[in-house]
């Protein structure tokens, strides 16, 4: 299992892919945080709204010259920058016939960038995220429902995730887990774990 954001997607700006919004779009991240991303994006990533229904009456208020395409578009390119080291030791591993999967939290549009657009689907098995499950990392329903859909048992499991929180939650459950920085080899973390 393999967490998406500051794991297989690493901007190479510290600020991420809202780095040059104001530049680009005319639209201030901070607006789009306070209206957007802080009353909304927790229903949105659970499954319980849509994107686009939250979406576009604050841009309607923020930013009127811009569409919900224009700004999706332009998330979801600027927020796919991947980690080819990792992937070619993520290759390796399936090459051996270990299965693939990500363990993620995302609403339901940027899953099928990922998914589809990015091309994910020809180097994972399976791809697992909040707004489909219902539930976000760390809370216990989350990794509970990937056993749940996936038939592994929790010992069979081994995860990766940038955030500590992330991965004690996936190892009370009984998952091998490992905090990635980027810095190791993951045959070591798998190693280790």
């Amino acid at each position: 299992m393999v967490d998406v954001d500051g794991v297989i997607v690493v901007h190479p700006d510290p600020k991420g892919w809202s780095a040059n919004l104001e530049r680009d779009l005319g639209l201030k991240i901070e607006d789009l945080q306070a209206q957007f991303f802080e009353p909304s994006f927790h229903d949105i990533v659970h499954g319980r709204a849509a994107l686009r229904d939250r979406l576009a009456p604050v841009l309607a208020r923020i930013a009127p010259h811009l569409s919900c395409d224009e700004l999706c578009a332009y998330w979801f390119e600027h927020d796919s920058h991947l980690d080819q080291g990792l992937l070619e030791q993520l290759a390796a591993i399936r090459a051996q016939g270990v299965r693939l999967h990500l363990a993620t939290v995302q609403e339901h549009e940027r899953a099928a960038y990922l998914w589809d657009a990015m091309r994910l689907k020809d180097r994972f098995d399976a791809m697992h995220y909040a707004a489909d499950l219902g539930h976000a990392k760390p809370a216990d329903g989350f990794y509970a429902e990937i056993e749940a859909r996936t038939g592994f048992a929790p010992e069979d499991l081994f995860f990766i995730d940038d955030k500590a929180a992330n991965v004690q939650a996936a190892q009370a459950r009984g998952w091998k887990a490992a905090v990635w920085t980027g810095q190791d080899r993951l045959a070591d973390l798998i190693a280790g774990a």
